[in-house]
């Protein structure tokens, strides 16, 4: 079991910069990650569709003999995480939130904003987290809809991306924010246009360092950490352009084989 990979899938391409984080903090782990292009973005979709393509892309990698799985998709993560734990009882599951408590730890203003999916914004995961952790700090939510095709389809740092972006954050920062959270993995690929369009006393935050050391830690308490000496693999397998995930994936530090599976 030490020798089998972490799972890793996503609505799309979102997930390699949480896989990026993984396989920086485990570089002797083995990877397979499912990007679930055809069928993203995952936040517009109903709930129930969000946990059937869940269920879908979970027992394709417990085909692999994945030995664990990150659900590294905001919107997976709080509309289908609790069913998956509750049925597949013999695999932990790694899921993804926004990082709202150090954001509201951290804040001096007091005003935290929020950049995420409809599905995200609308689960009672999310809710429940902003209750039990954001107590006497308002919280912005803005939904980023558009955003996920873009990244999609290579255009993070076009000027239709920036455009958007000018749209959400302006209500955030007329309301003076100092923490912006990205509660979707596919934002990280917008930080260098976010950077642009923040003042500088703006921090963004994400949640990829934090799911790579609760994959550490899980794979530690269940004695599953590969210690062997071999070179990892890592097999990436998309259901549309695979040409848009291989360019996620340059100057990845590992080998990395990229391949189209109809799934």
């Amino acid at each position: 079991m030490q020798n089998n990979p972490i799972g890793v899938f996503d609505s799309g391409v979102g997930g390699t910069s949480i896989w990026k984080e993984i396989h920086k903090l485990l570089p002797l782990e083995n990877t397979i990650y499912l990007a679930d292009s055809a069928n993203a973005p995952y936040g517009k979709k109903s709930p129930e569709d969000i946990l059937r393509l869940s269920i879908k892309n979970t027992e394709l990698l417990l085909q692999h003999n994945c030995k664990i799985i990150v659900v590294a998709c905001n919107t997976a993560t709080t509309n289908a995480i609790t069913y998956l734990r509750e049925t597949y009882t013999n695999v932990s599951f790694i899921g993804i939130e926004p990082a709202i408590k150090p954001a509201v730890l951290q804040s001096n203003s007091k005003t935290v904003g929020v950049l995420a999916t409809k599905g995200t914004l609308s689960s009672s995961l999310f809710h429940s987290t902003v209750k039990n952790h954001a107590e006497g700090i308002k919280i912005i939510e803005k939904e980023g809809e558009g955003l996920v095709p873009l990244i999609e389809s290579g255009k993070a740092t076009s000027v239709e991306a920036k455009d958007l972006l000018k749209t959400f954050l302006e209500p955030m920062l007329e309301q003076n924010i100092d923490y912006l959270v990205l509660g979707c993995t596919h934002y990280p690929y917008l930080i260098p246009v976010l950077k642009e369009l923040l003042p500088a006393h703006v921090n963004i935050i994400d949640s990829g360092e934090a799911v790579a050391r609760q994959t550490k830690a899980i794979l530690e308490r269940e004695n599953l950490l590969n210690r062997g000496n071999v070179a990892s693999s890592h097999k990436f397998y998309t259901n549309a352009d695979v040409s848009i995930l291989r360019s996620f994936l340059k100057g990845a530090k590992a080998t990395v084989n990229v391949a189209y599976l109809d799934f």
